[in-house]
């Protein structure tokens, strides 16, 4: 996919989130969360990333029943190759669950090498 077109995909997934991406985007904006920056719907190589917290090397992915195991590990690998550190959440675990995913991601925040921090 060309540039343009993915800033354009990213776009339009940062219009059509899903209620589970509005929840946690509403947690992790305005340096909410651990007062870093996250960044929503992030093109980063052919894929488009949830969330990105690009001090810490966190990308943290919403994934929902449309989600495939292969597709996500090729995804997940690809991702990690690049130095990202990638943290997979359930839709229905945001959404049910909300105070526990973002003690999660908290603890996976922590885990970043101290230069880093």
């Amino acid at each position: 996919m060309r540039h343009a077109a993915k800033t354009a995909f990213a776009r339009h997934l940062r219009r059509d989130m899903t209620d589970a991406e509005r929840l946690l985007w509403f947690h992790l904006r305005n340096r909410r969360l651990g007062d870093l920056k996250f960044r929503r719907q992030c093109p980063i190589g052919p894929f488009v990333a949830d969330f990105l917290c690009a001090d810490a090397g966190l990308i943290v992915e919403v994934d929902g029943s449309q989600h495939g195991e292969d597709a996500d590990a090729s995804r997940t690998h690809f991702l990690e190759r690049r130095g990202y550190r990638v943290l997979r959440v359930w839709n229905h675990d945001v959404l049910v669950r909300t105070a526990s995913v973002l003690e999660s991601i908290l603890a996976a925040l922590d885990e970043r090498p101290p230069e880093m921090r």
